[in-house]
């Protein structure tokens, strides 16, 4: 690749500038090797020290690279006596590359800014985005990463994954690699992949005890119990998926309409459809008892059982499905 003399790299997003010093010094070795790249943070990283470093007479072959580490703490004039007459001499084949982890009360010093660029260096910014601007920058990595991802499923992911825009963005490749170029993705696809794992396996486990699956329901609790799940957890979210299925049983066997009791419900279209789906495929009281077992099974998950909670468990999951 073709160096700059001078790279900046600054902003309150500490996680995206610690992939980009990560990138830079993996390029940099990778040219010059580990011998040809020097480390500056703290005491050997002051706008002196730094002045020193880019003056000093070197013997190496090739390029040079220095990587230095809180210039956020540098003061203007600090800059301006020391780095910017430094910058003005700087050897060809020297790349300085600096960065500025800014918060509340330090931020790098403008002076630095305008020194690279006046060095012809490069001066990137990287800033933490306020909440309602995730969703549309999600989108537009998305489409750098080749599928689409439509306003719906972009604001879903948020709310999945948080505001942490390198979560973000891990969430994003899954969701490339899991569906491949050209896809378009919505809340349901989100979903499948921004949840944690465990979580998606209930979902399993539940589609499987709606439907009255016996040997699927079975096999998917086994499976997380054998990842380390324990009953009091599993139990909670199984009944909160039942309760949520049944009312809309309930609703449905009052005369109401798929399209009246989807008004009603707070959650993404998607996830009310499945509800729905899932109401018509069984009855109330069917539900009302499953969710008698599954109290029934808490109490066992709590020691009140003659038998193990994992007996207990795989009884109360035959009852409910079969």
């Amino acid at each position: 690749m073709s160096w700059k003399p001078a790279y900046l790299v600054h902003g309150d997003d500490h996680g995206r500038i610690g992939e980009r010093r990560a990138n830079l010094r993996r390029k940099a070795e990778g040219e010059a090797g580990a011998q040809g790249v020097e480390l500056f943070d703290g005491d050997s990283g002051s706008p002196a020290a730094i002045a020193a470093a880019l003056s000093a007479m070197t013997f190496a072959i090739g390029r040079r690279f220095l990587l230095v580490d809180g210039v956020e703490r540098w003061k203007d004039a600090d800059v301006k006596a020391h780095v910017v007459p430094a910058l003005k001499g700087i050897d060809p084949a020297t790349t300085v590359a600096f960065f500025g982890r800014d918060d509340g009360r330090v931020k790098t010093p403008a002076a630095l800014l305008d020194a690279v660029k006046k060095a012809g260096g490069v001066v990137g910014e990287a800033a933490t985005l306020k909440a309602k601007e995730l969703p549309r920058w999600a989108a537009v990595e998305a489409s750098k990463l080749g599928f689409t991802l439509d306003p719906a499923g972009a604001r879903a992911l948020v709310d999945a994954v948080g505001d942490r825009q390198q979560r973000l963005l891990r969430e994003l490749e899954k969701l490339a690699v899991e569906h491949g170029a050209g896809a378009r993705l919505g809340e349901e696809e989100v979903a499948a992949v921004a949840a944690p794992s465990a979580e998606r396996q209930v979902w399993g486990l539940i589609d499987a005890l709606v439907a009255r699956e016996h040997g699927r329901a079975t096999r998917a609790f086994l499976q997380l119990r054998e990842q380390g799940e324990s009953l009091p957890r599993l139990v909670p979210l199984m009944a909160r998926r039942l309760r949520e299925v049944l009312a809309v049983a309930v609703r449905l066997e009052a005369g109401e309409s798929p399209a009246q009791v989807r008004a009603g419900m707070k959650m993404a279209p998607w996830a009310a459809d499945r509800r729905i789906r899932e109401a018509r495929a069984t009855d109330a009281d069917g539900l009302r008892q499953a969710l008698e077992a599954l109290a029934e099974l808490e109490l066992a998950s709590r020691g009140m059982s003659d038998v193990s909670e994992d007996t207990a468990a795989v009884r109360t999951l035959a009852a409910i499905a079969l």
